[in-house]
């Protein structure tokens, strides 16, 4: 190497403020002359630049990034100019130059590779980080196990790999599948797959870690791990499962073209992290969708019934939930038709202490014992006092109040036997609009032991009807001050109004009128059950052979 010392022929020495302490410094440092010719190197930058030597041109000597600095520098463009970066050999090198009072120009040589991997790996992490962030808002936005399935084979195909398949857990025999390319919509399909054809899948699917890319053979896929659209050859392949909540989601594979670079261990690792967010969205979307099933499985049997003419008699209901977003809570009605040709028709409605889906239970079991107790129909006190003993026996400490209406057509008038048990007592509108109050009365069931109640006789002509309701229509408050109650007297006012009106009108007009007045304001449940009397005579044929009809 080179020295200041003059032990080189041709050797131009630097000022004496330079020192011959730069020989020492721990970063490379070179010294060239304004025609472009090395003049002096140091002991680090000999190591890095073995063909610097004294008078040899810089080109071809060093990097051509610094020749051309360089030449900026020594012909007055780049003066002041922070200097310039650039690659050498596996180094990124920065160079600041200094020039002297003669001309010459020392750079000073900084390995910036470690600042600019730790720079880049930085900036890698927070576009991974922001990733997964959109992915978790993406996968969370449904509870569609289908679009989760969708979003998440998207989302690794766009940003992990050329291509991603996605294999739920079987299903009888059959996996559903969800496959993805890059720029391409996701199909959907089911195949019988046998996870011992692709390394790791079988163990993915059981919740093992994945096995490393590097054991999989991309040429040994079986045609339904690749999609259609996918451009062949794969050239590497990862295989990850989807963990779930207590049970795997399924597996993900991820595959990418010959042509472009293999997974590196980061990016494995990255795409497990990816798949435990899918897996628990997936999961998520998978306990959604049972649970959903299973309460609409039960919601079927604590939904009023749909009401109809029953043996010449028309029975309509209404049902208003505490709450709009609540589908059943603590109020409840129920037609039971006759069991034979002489038998009645029994009417229940009745009101569970409570709101919500912790009283509509309580309504399930009320309604199912009663079902059970309807060959004791003809005896209205011996099937409460049977109901009573039911609730009594439970494990909860709630109380209903109902009414039970045993009814049957004879010729033009409807016969009914009507019994409260704590409940308000229905209300009959005859055809001239007078309201009449039914005379029965009783307690409460399933809060003593013993209950009593009144059954009374009813007639309804042609037109007229009965009217079952619970205090839920009573006590609505509303209204013009938005605190008065509905009341009685107004209920009554609005069922003289429903004269002559067939069954379904009745409780739609009166429902219309108790909404009107709750408007916004909480309120408990309200239902309502009309039994109406048809004005209407059945011919059996119009003209001698075509069916019969209802006419005035």
């Amino acid at each position: 190497m080179t020295t200041f010392d003059g032990s080189s022929p041709g050797t131009r020495r630097l000022p004496p403020h330079v020192g011959a302490a730069w020989l020492r410094a721990p970063c490379p440092a070179l010294v060239a002359g304004a025609d472009g010719s090395v003049m002096e190197v140091n002991t680090a930058a000999d190591a890095l630049f073995p063909d610097a030597r004294c008078g040899a041109p810089l080109a071809g000597t060093v990097p051509d990034w610094l020749v051309d600095a360089h030449l900026r520098v020594t012909g007055g463009t780049g003066v002041g100019a922070p200097g310039a970066r650039g690659p050498h050999r596996e180094l990124t090198l920065e160079a600041h130059p200094t020039v002297t009072e003669n001309g010459d120009v020392v750079w000073w040589l900084v390995d910036d590779t470690d600042r600019l991997l730790a720079k880049a790996a930085l900036r890698r992490e927070r576009e991974r980080t922001a990733f997964l962030a959109d992915a978790s808002s993406r996968l969370l936005a449904s509870l569609n196990t289908r679009r989760c399935m969708e979003v998440t084979v998207e989302l690794a195909a766009q940003h992990l790999a050329d291509a991603a398949v996605l294999v739920a857990p079987r299903t009888g025999r059959r996996h559903a599948l969800a496959l993805c390319a890059a720029q391409m919509p996701v199909t959907h399909a089911t195949a019988q797959v046998d996870a011992d054809a692709v390394p790791g899948l079988a163990e993915a699917l059981q919740g093992f870690p994945p096995v490393p890319s590097r054991w999989i053979d991309p040429a040994a896929l079986p045609q339904w791990a690749v999609p259609d659209a996918f451009e062949r050859p794969v050239g590497s392949v990862v295989v990850t499962p989807l963990p779930g909540h207590g049970v795997p989601a399924g597996a993900l594979i991820l595959l990418r073209r010959s042509d472009h670079a293999a997974f590196d261990p980061s990016e494995e690792v990255f795409a497990r992290i990816f798949s435990a967010r899918a897996g628990a969205a997936l999961s998520a979307a998978r306990l959604y969708t049972e649970q959903a099933g299973i309460t609409a499985t039960l919601m079927e049997e604590l939904l009023p019934p749909t009401l109809r003419q029953v043996d010449g008699v028309e029975f309509a209901g209404t049902y208003r939930a505490s709450r709009d977003t609540e589908r059943v809570g603590g109020d409840f009605y129920d037609v039971h038709p006759m069991s034979g040709p002489d038998g009645e028709t029994l009417a229940v409605l009745g009101d569970v202490c409570g709101k919500g889906l912790d009283a509509a239970v309580l309504t399930g079991k009320i309604r199912n014992t009663l079902q059970a107790l309807l060959p004791m129909a003809d005896d209205h006190a011996n099937m409460l006092r049977l109901l009573n003993g039911a609730l009594l026996n439970g494990r909860h400490t709630r109380f209903a109040s109902l009414v039970l209406v045993s009814v049957r057509r004879e010729g033009h008038l409807t016969r009914l036997r009507v019994t409260s048990a704590g409940h308000p007592r229905p209300l009959i509108v005859r055809n001239t609009g007078v309201v009449e109050e039914t005379a029965t009365s009783g307690t409460i069931v399933g809060a003593l032991p013993d209950i009593k109640a009144t059954t009374v006789g009813v007639e309804l002509a042609p037109g007229e009807t009965c009217l079952l309701f619970t205090d839920g229509i009573t006590e609505a408050r509303g209204g013009p001050l938005r605190n008065a109650f509905f009341g009685g007297r107004r209920l009554g006012s609005a069922l003289a109004e429903c004269a002559g009106m067939p069954a379904e009108a009745v409780v739609e007009h009166i429902r219309m009128l108790a909404s009107e007045w709750v408007g916004d304001n909480s309120h408990d449940d309200m239902a309502l059950m009309a039994i109406t009397t048809p004005r209407n005579t059945h011919l059996t044929a119009v003209d001698g052979h075509t069916p019969g009809r209802y006419t005035a």
